[in-house]
């Protein structure tokens, strides 16, 4: 885990190679295409880029009527612009109509940092999972965010793809094998099970490491698709460790939280804690210092994993 790539990085130098193995991708964003990573893209195919300045309700729109025109579009700006001021937009130009529209939307979460409470987003997966037929993917780290990009491009659709500013572990070798849908064990164990999505993945290997230590066998699976979400993992887990908790850099209301335990209800109801935003705001500051503050370390998930057992 030396390397560390933030997930947006990994995005910018995917849409670079996609750029040259889809013709009719277009990339768009909303005046912040240095910080979401789409500035490359626009300098190597400037016909097929197109900045639509500070509206991202017309940047939604327009990549609506792009995609529905036959065109696979990627449209980029920070998370809470997307889902928050653009939601009706996307709901209904690019959720109602189906267009091929990948929105991906970077900046989420507590790691945003100095930007504050206004550019923290907590509440993006829960309002993307809502809108039918709308696929929602959160990568762990780089290889897995290219990945999984390749695979939104390559579906016909809409898709939200969340990612994010600061620099995480890469974990994820170039050969692993990461399908969009199917969720990846990347730790097994019997005593108890961590379903963590997004930067809460590498701290939920940390946990787990720390808790075998103490003979507890920890396994930990790696829920990049938010939706569909894999039901048979979630419910072999539950059968297999009677306990699990969730982590995410989100509201546990509505999110990853929310998702595993409706299929835990329904199948197999066992005991479940969630690590996540625990229905605040955030505030400026460092990165590390508010996923401590707020909860969202490996050290907040091994205190919700002994309160399981």
């Amino acid at each position: 885990m030396a390397d560390k790539m933030a997930t947006r990085q990994a995005y910018g130098k995917t849409l670079i190679k996609l750029g040259e193995e889809y013709p009719n991708l277009v990339v768009m964003d909303a005046d912040l295409s240095k910080s979401t990573m789409t500035a490359e893209f626009g300098k190597t195919y400037p016909e097929r880029f197109f900045n639509m300045g500070i509206a991202e309700q017309n940047l939604y729109g327009a990549a609506a009527g792009l995609a529905l025109s036959g065109k696979v579009v990627c449209a980029s700006t920070f998370a809470m612009f997307a889902s928050g001021r653009a939601f009706e937009i996307i709901r209904n130009s690019i959720g109602y109509t189906k267009a091929n529209v990948k929105i991906c939307a970077t900046h989420a979460g507590i790691t945003v940092g100095e930007d504050g409470a206004s550019h923290q987003t907590f509440e993006d997966i829960a309002l993307m999972r809502t809108i039918p037929g709308m696929t929602v993917i959160n990568p762990s780290d780089g290889v897995s965010a290219e990945k999984l990009l390749r695979q939104a491009v390559a579906m016909n659709g809409p898709c939200y793809v969340r990612l994010g500013r600061a620099a995480v572990p890469v974990f994820y070798d170039e050969k692993a094998d990461i399908t969009l849908g199917k969720a990846n064990t990347v730790r097994d164990g019997n005593d108890v099970t961590v379903i963590a999505t997004g930067i809460m993945v590498s701290e939920a290997v940390i946990a787990a490491e720390a808790l075998a230590e103490e003979g507890v066998d920890v396994r930990v699976i790696d829920m990049h698709t938010i939706k569909p979400i894999d039901e048979e993992i979630i419910i072999k887990a539950a059968a297999e460790t009677g306990a699990i908790v969730t982590a995410e850099e989100h509201s546990v209301i509505g999110g990853l939280g929310s998702a595993v335990s409706e299929v835990v209800v329904k199948h197999n109801p066992v005991k479940m804690a969630m690590v996540g935003q625990q229905d605040t705001y955030g505030e400026s500051g460092k990165p590390e210092e508010l996923k401590a503050k707020y909860g969202m370390t490996a050290e907040d998930i091994l205190k919700a994993v002994r309160g399981v057992l």
